[in-house]
Order: structure tokens, then C-alpha cells, then sequence
């Protein structure tokens, strides 16, 4: 049997990285023409008056005009990266641009931006410039055929983690005995050519939320057996089509269609990068092993406590009472993907001790999209309290007092108070801390 430093002596062909890192660079270069294309750049970071910071990363705001640079040094990076083109700072920079534009809204924060600041930070370790690039161009020196194994693997364990954590977190009462959410979302969309009047019925809701569930826990697994790579690739595709019809998630599907070329052996990924590296008149590259790392334990131990990390993360969860789909409280950052409807309302009565009060009108304050986005997650709820709290005290309310009369209807069930309309928002801070002040749910979602 293998040992550890037998697996971390093997060395396989660059390939696979390489071919990675170009489809990975474009399709971000994509994405930021795309956000920028669609005005998305100015209603998302530009026009809003406030805006909701991470717990620990109130310093990174958007920096107003300069956010469309901001999103060209993204862009520019990424096409850097695809290109290998000063690969080790553009990575760099690439992590930087786009984990920032990550943080400046938790109004718009999605599961697939992490998962590719996450991808980012990786590459930055990874030598995925060794071949195929301007920096060999520039360098020959740096040019290599083979390279550790595991650094293909640690993409495809990036990979395997989303996928099984996300099937996990199906593994629930709501999404398997009840067909929630989809049992709602999918009759919305029973305008779809052929298949959409199958919408209409719960059974497909249930079949839907079984299959999603087993592809997810299933399908990293099939994807790095031979004998079922073809056809479970074949399952990516169609997976991932099917769900960028029916929801508006936007590149996701198609960084995960390209990114599970990765299971693929590197004779595949060598075989297109020699016909283009044949197109632009360059020679097949190099087959000998060069030196990658100057401290390789250094770079084995840094990737397994970020895998650690990736392992153990998901799981705060566990560390809060309560019901997670209702207080939220370690939900954001652990691969839950899709698992709930929330509908809410919150209106917010501003008083002191001098008899002054007021009832606010969310519109003044937040975009549409951040007041649907506050009105159902309790730490949102808590930031614009404070946002409140600070507006008004500069209006003249002598130690502004924020009251909330909350409601949130999770997962088709009748609406209920979220936060305790008793408690004065404005005296409470954020923390790791469970927040006491959430109303119970006073139901049981049994799952993982």
C-alpha cells in the first residue's frame, strides 16, 4: 500500500491544470463582462446608500466610482491568469479583486462566489503556468510536463467537498419528506416548453429533490471511476443545464459543466492543448519533472490545513441552538445550496426617551433586492438596526431605541415572528455568539 510520501512523490502530467486554469480564467473574464454588461456593477454596489458588511470585514466597502476599476483590474486578472501571463501575481491579484468584491455586500452573496474565491486562493500555489503560457514564452525555463499529482487532486477534492456537503445538507425532512422548496419553486415555471407541465405536479417535486440529493452525494465519486466517468459527466451536463433553466444562478452551472473535466485522465486535456499548442505553431510541451516547489512540505502542509478548514467550517453549525434554516447562524460559507423559500417582513419603529418615534419606510434606506434579503436573515436584521440607529441619532433622537415586528414564512409555512419585537436592536452587537433575541421556531426540520 501506498504511504503518504509515496503519494506525494508521484508526479502526473500537467495537463489537466493547464487546461483548467484557461477555462477557469475565461470563464470569470466572462463573468465580470457579463455583471458589468448588465448595469449590475452600478444597482448592485453604486446606487444602494448602505450596505451589509461581513461580521469581521466592515472595512471592505464598495469604493463608489472606483468599483468599476476595481471589476476591470478582476477582469484583467483573470484573462492574465488564463493566459499565464505573469501568473503568480495575476492569481494573486485575482483572489484579492474578486474575494473583495465578494465582501462588500452580504445582500448579494451567493454559494458559487465562494467557491471560486476558494478555487482562486488555490491556484495561487498551484504551478499551472508550466506549460501553455506567455510566462514559458517569456521563460523557458519554467516550462515543465509533469508535475505532483496531488495538486490535481486538490481541485478535485475542492470539488468533491462542495458537491457532498451540498448532498448532506439534503439529507433533510423539508427536501426529502416534503419536496420543499421545490414543491414551490417548480409550478412557477410550468411555462417551459415539453417538459413544463410536468411542473404541475407534486410528484415531480419529490422526484427532483430525491435525484438532486443522490447526485450530489453520488456523483465526485462516480466521476473518478473509470468505468462511470463518461456517463456520469453526461449526468453534469444534463444536471447542470437543466437547473440553469429553471433558476437564474447565473455562471454557475457552467464553471462546474468545465470544472469537472478535471476528473478526466490528462491524456484527454493533452490531447486539446496539443492541438491548439499545433493551431498557434508551438511545440508539444516538455514530459521531464522540474522542480515546482522550493519547500514542497511547506506547500503539502499549508494545502492540508486549507482542506481542514474546508472540512471543518461547514460543520459550526452544530455550535448554535436552534433551527439553522430559521436563525441562519453558520448557514452562509457551508454549501447549502437552494434549500429553503423565505418570505419576510420587518418594519422598524425608531423612538427615545424624549417621546420622539417614527416608523420607518425600508425604501428610504435599501435597494429591493437588500430589503428582501434583510427581512428574513436575523444578522441583516441586526446591521440595519444599526444603520437606524446611526441615521436617526444624527437626526437628533437623543440614544435612538430600534424595534422590529418581524414575520418569516420558511418553506411554505405559515409566517412567524422572527425577531422579538421587545428587544431594542440598537443595543445589541454583533458576535459569534448565539443571538437570544431570535424567536423560536417552534417546529423541527430533522436532517443533516
Amino acid at each position: 500500500m501506498m504511504g503518504i510520501k509515496g503519494y506525494f512523490d508521484r508526479v502526473t502530467s500537467i495537463a489537466p491544470l493547464v487546461f483548467f486554469r484557461v477555462c477557469f480564467g475565461l470563464m470569470l473574464m466572462f463573468s465580470i463582462v457579463r455583471f458589468w454588461a448588465n448595469g449590475w456593477i452600478h444597482s448592485l454596489y453604486i446606487e444602494p446608500s448602505h450596505h451589509f458588511s461581513f461580521y469581521g470585514f466592515e472595512f471592505i466597502a464598495p469604493p463608489g466610482q472606483y468599483t468599476y476599476i476595481l471589476f476591470a483590474l478582476c477582469g484583467l486578472s483573470a484573462c492574465m491568469v488564463a493566459l499565464g501571463l505573469f501568473y503568480r501575481v495575476a492569481s494573486v491579484l485575482l483572489f484579492l479583486s474578486f474575494t473583495y468584491i465578494e465582501l462588500m455586500d452580504k445582500s448579494t452573496y451567493l454559494n458559487h462566489y465562494y467557491f471560486i474565491s476558494l478555487v482562486c486562493l488555490l491556484m495561487i500555489f498551484l504551478p499551472a503556468n508550466r506549460s501553455f503560457s506567455l510566462d514559458v514564452l517569456r521563460n523557458k525555463r519554467l516550462e515543465a510536463g509533469l508535475i505532483p499529482n496531488w495538486n490535481i487532486d486538490a481541485l478535485k477534492l475542492m470539488l468533491g467537498i462542495v458537491y457532498v456537503f451540498a448532498g448532506l445538507a439534503k439529507v433533510n425532512s423539508d427536501w426529502l419528506l416534503h419536496a420543499m422548496p421545490l414543491k414551490i419553486w417548480l409550478p412557477a415555471r410550468n411555462d417551459m416548453p415539453l417538459i413544463g407541465p410536468l411542473f404541475n405536479y407534486e410528484a415531480t417535486a419529490y422526484i427532483f429533490s430525491w435525484i438532486g440529493c443522490i447526485y450530489d452525494l453520488s456523483i465526485p465519486f462516480l466521476l473518478l471511476n473509470k468505468r462511470s466517468r463518461p456517463f456520469a459527466y453526461f449526468t453534469v451536463i444534463t444536471f447542470h443545464v437543466l437547473t440553469s433553466l429553471l433558476f437564474p444562478i447565473g455562471m454557475f452551472p457552467l464553471i462546474m459543466i468545465v470544472a469537472a473535466l478535471v476528473f478526466f485522465p490528462a491524456r484527454v486535456h493533452q490531447h486539446i492543448i496539443s492541438r491548439l499548442q499545433s493551431l498557434a505553431g508551438r511545440p508539444k510541451n516538455i514530459t521531464e519533472d522540474r522542480s515546482i516547489y522550493r519547500n514542497p512540505a511547506l506547500v503539502r502542509w499549508i494545502f492540508i490545513s486549507f482542506f481542514a478548514v474546508q472540512l471543518l467550517f461547514p460543520l459550526r453549525y452544530l455550535a448554535y441552538p436552534g433551527e439553522l434554516f430559521w436563525t441562519e447562524e453558520g448557514y452562509r460559507f457551508s454549501w447549502r445550496v437552494m434549500l429553503m423559500e423565505k418570505a419576510g417582513y420587518a418594519q422598524f419603529t425608531v423612538k427615545d426617551k424624549t417621546g420622539k418615534r417614527t416608523v420607518v419606510n425600508n425604501t428610504e434606506f435599501l435597494t429591493p433586492l437588500q430589503e428582501k434579503m434583510m427581512s428574513t436573515q436575523p444578522d441583516m436584521i441586526l446591521q440595519y438596526a444599526h444603520i437606524l440607529r446611526d441615521h436617526y441619532a444624527d437626526k437628533g433622537f437623543v440614544d435612538p431605541e430600534v424595534y422590529v415586528d418581524s414575520y418569516v414564512a420558511l418553506n411554505g409555512r405559515l409566517g412567524k415572528t422572527l425577531v422579538s419585537p421587545a428587544v431594542n436592536l440598537s443595543a445589541q452587537t454583533e458576535s459569534f455568539k448565539p443571538k437570544n433575541w431570535i424567536k423560536p421556531f417552534n417546529d423541527d426540520i430533522k436532517g443533516f
